[in-house]
């Protein structure tokens, strides 16, 4: 019985040194409230009890039964593994309050200057509104957990209060970003309506010009709700070409449930029409997910992926809605693919032949680009991770560093970009064009003092009524 015990508590201290390790990690972010007390209090009940029973054991003296070697064995390594487990979390823990408090002390000129190349996301409202008054970031992602039994009111509320804060500070409108693709990723459904894939709508009109009027009411039925709501930045429309992949490990990409059509013309030209009617509601649209990720077979959210096709194969399919959209005026994320045939070891996000060679040298590309979330797996876990990495983005000529799932990872990230630019490496004739491209997209959607993205055309204009998609949303 005691060895099983002390096998039981062996296994139990393991357990916890691994959690301790990860628990910084964007995988146990949702968590982290309950898992860093518990990295605290059971590591030291477990060494408590063990240590108890070593001392009552020898204080029954002679006669009392001598636990076999393996057991003896166990107990110790299980009181090894408890501490380290106690001494890694509050190793981890110190270190991530070291770079949030060097973040939040930093100068405010600096931290403006280089929070005008970050979105992040938030789970808490307090935190968020730190980050605002600090001036330390230039906006804002709202999703499912922000507006999870909230009237679209109270959204709006909270949406007003934040631009509120950037009005005072005479500063331009924080962008406001959400995923409201429609269908399965329709952050903001409910409050908001959900409406189904922009997919389904289009596959219903062969005829070119009813499939650009049918797009055209879509958007007009979803700008209207999102300027009303105060989003300015939609991540939409995905213009990936659906190939059909199907992999049972891609429990949150899912491009061939989520992309426009399998023909990149019928994308380019729906897109087209679809970014226009969000810009005719001041909400500026985002061209995903370069190079494209219709062709990838893995999930980028869980683990790095391949883009494993010829230049050549791409610009002939996957690359023809991007070349017809991606003016000096669209606003581009780039995936977390790596792409094979130009940087075989990084994200296409954090990737410099990708971002500076091909982009903005080789298609001459001026407008802005964003990262996806940095806090996905794929590049999260690459090489140089997402602090690091971002400092390699924005120095090839990303504009913007997305921060979402987990929002605590905005601190290292900033702090990378502090320290970058004290030492040189983000110089400032690279920011300085960034900060062109990121004043002509606001000048696209926004006027400077304006707390929220009016509609001007009062109420809903759209010919027809989308019927209601009831499938809840999932995946990232």
């Amino acid at each position: 019985m005691r060895f099983v015990r002390a096998c039981l508590a062996l296994v139990i201290a393991a357990a916890l040194l691994v959690v301790a390790m990860a628990c910084r990690s964007p995988e146990l972010s949702a968590l982290r409230p309950w898992i860093l007390p518990g990295l605290i209090v059971v590591p030291t009940g477990l060494v408590a009890i063990t240590l108890a029973r070593w001392r009552a054991r020898r204080a029954a003296g002679p006669g009392t039964p001598v636990a076999r070697p393996a057991a003896r064995l166990a107990g110790i390594l299980s009181v090894m593994l408890a501490t380290s487990a106690l001494v890694v979390a509050v190793t981890v823990e110190a270190q991530f309050q070291w770079s949030r408090l060097g973040v939040l002390a930093a100068d405010p000129v600096e931290l403006e200057r280089l929070g005008r190349h970050v979105i992040v996301g938030y789970r808490d409202a307090a935190e968020l509104r730190a980050l605002i008054e600090r001036r330390a970031i230039a906006g804002v992602f709202i999703t499912a957990r922000n507006v999870e039994g909230k009237s679209i009111a109270e959204v709006k509320d909270r949406i007003r209060a934040m631009q509120d804060i950037r009005a005072r500070q005479q500063l331009p409108p924080l962008w406001i970003a959400t995923d409201q693709e429609g269908g399965a990723v329709s952050r903001l459904s409910p409050p908001l309506e959900r409406l189904p894939p922009l997919s389904e709508i289009i596959a219903a009109h062969a005829d070119p010009a009813e499939r650009r009027a049918a797009a055209r009411r879509y958007a007009s039925v979803q700008a209207e709700a999102l300027a009303d709501l105060g989003v300015n930045l939609n991540f939409a429309p995905v213009i990936d070409v659906n190939h059909h992949i199907v992999k049972p490990d891609d429990r949150y990409t899912r491009i061939y449930q989520r992309a426009i059509s399998t023909d990149p013309g019928i994308i380019a030209d729906v897109a087209d029409e679809y970014c226009a009617t969000l810009r005719r509601h001041r909400v500026l649209c985002t061209l995903k997910h370069f190079p494209g990720l219709g062709r990838v077979a893995g999930d980028t959210h869980s683990a790095g992926a391949d883009l494993d096709a010829s230049i050549d194969e791409l610009a002939r399919t996957d690359w023809v809605p991007f070349r017809a959209l991606m003016n000096d005026d669209a606003v581009t994320m780039v995936g977390h693919a790596r792409l094979v045939a130009v940087d075989r070891e990084r994200p296409a996000s954090l990737s410099p032949s990708v971002i500076g060679g091909l982009l903005r040298d080789g298609w001459s590309y001026e407008g802005v680009l964003i990262t996806d979330d940095v806090t996905m797996a794929a590049a999260y876990d690459s090489r140089e991770g997402a602090p690091d990495g971002s400092v390699t983005a924005i120095s090839a000529g990303m504009d913007l560093i997305l921060v979402s799932y987990d929002p605590d990872q905005l601190y290292p990230v900033m702090r990378a970009l502090l320290k970058a630019a004290r030492d040189g490496r983000l110089p400032p004739d690279i920011l300085d064009r960034s900060d062109r491209r990121l004043s002509r997209m606001a000048g696209r959607a926004i006027s400077r003092g304006e707390t929220s993205m009016p509609n001007p055309h009062g109420g809903c204009t759209a010919e027809w009524t989308l019927p209601r998609n009831e499938s809840k949303a999932d995946g990232c």
